[in-house]
């Protein structure tokens, strides 16, 4: 059977934080999980079944060689939308062996990426801490307000992104519109939380932090308008590549050589990408998973913005 991509049913969680704009029509919608194990697909010979089981019946041909390689028969990412109508609680996540350590063995760490789909005006985010902060100052304020006296802020426009590497903390601020990519991993160690009512879920994880807390991470904004027109990388590390396709005025061409699925989101606009046999078109926040034994594909010209994500060989 020709492999054929396909869209998958996003799940929608509302948190302390959340805004309006991923579906406006329904209200405040924190987050919008688009590629994870347990969403459900909505088409194809595989309609129904879970990300998740999918992976497993499937292996090489939905994953690719290098994704097996990797990470078994896993889903390796988890993508998501945030919508910030207030600032995130100050967190920071594990690495692989740090997430076995105090979570259990097959336990992935979290390294992650920001894309900015929209910045309001005066939106910020926070990664890592001020220049010559030590490890001593951290643990004396760890879960208290004076954090906000040594951490680092930045400022943000539409299309800056930031890869944000186990061990920082990090948070993002009221007027963020954000793509999200990571591992498959949801572990998050609250640091602070801006003096809000612990409830259940949103409780401090003060000795995870303590250890998990790098004083020398953090991370630096790079700009959409830096990036090529026909995809090369926003951001690169051993567990993902994003890419971003931007307006573009003629066809750009990828192909997955069998070695990784592509996830394409579309974050602005609407596009039209075709493959050997099909042909989808993808609106705004929509995405699809191409497996990796389609091969080459193409998106159309466009007034748009196309995110890839797919783990590198």
């Amino acid at each position: 059977m020709t492999p054929q991509p396909f869209k998958l049913e996003p799940e929608y969680r509302e948190y302390v934080w959340g805004g309006k704009r991923i579906r406006p029509d329904v209200g405040k919608t924190a987050e919008a999980w688009l590629v994870f194990e347990d969403n459900k697909i909505m088409e194809g010979p595989l309609k129904g079944m879970s990300l998740f089981n999918a992976a497993a019946q499937e292996g090489k041909t939905l994953l690719g060689e290098t994704v097996v390689k990797k990470t078994g028969e896993r889903f390796p990412l988890l993508i998501k939308l945030l919508d910030c109508a207030d600032w995130l609680s100050l967190q920071v996540h594990p690495n692989n062996e740090q997430a076995e350590f105090w979570e259990g063995p097959g336990n992935f760490g979290k390294t992650e990426a920001w894309y900015l789909v929209e910045a309001g005006n005066g939106a910020q985010l926070i990664s890592g801490f001020k220049p010559g902060t030590t490890r001593e100052a951290i643990v004396r304020v760890v879960g208290t307000d004076g954090l906000l006296d040594i951490i680092d802020r930045k400022n943000l426009k539409t299309g800056d992104a930031i890869l944000i590497s186990p061990g920082t903390i990090h948070a993002l601020g009221p007027g963020s519109l954000v793509y999200e990519v990571q591992q498959t991993s949801d572990i998050t160690y609250r640091v602070y939380d801006w003096d809000r009512p612990m409830k259940a879920g949103r409780k401090l994880a003060l000795e995870q932090a303590a250890d998990v807390l790098n004083s020398k991470a953090g991370g630096d904004l790079v700009s959409l308008e830096t990036a090529h027109p026909g995809g090369d990388p926003l951001i690169a590390c051993e567990f993902f590549t994003l890419r971003v396709i931007t307006n573009n005025n003629h066809v750009v061409h990828f192909d997955t050589h069998s070695q990784s699925f592509h996830c394409l989101t579309m974050v602005d606009g609407e596009g039209i990408i075709e493959g050997k046999g099909w042909q989808r078109r993808l609106g705004r926040f929509e995405t699809l998973l191409i497996p990796a034994s389609c091969g080459r594909y193409h998106i159309y010209p466009g007034v748009h913005t196309c995110l890839t994500a797919y783990v590198p060989g």
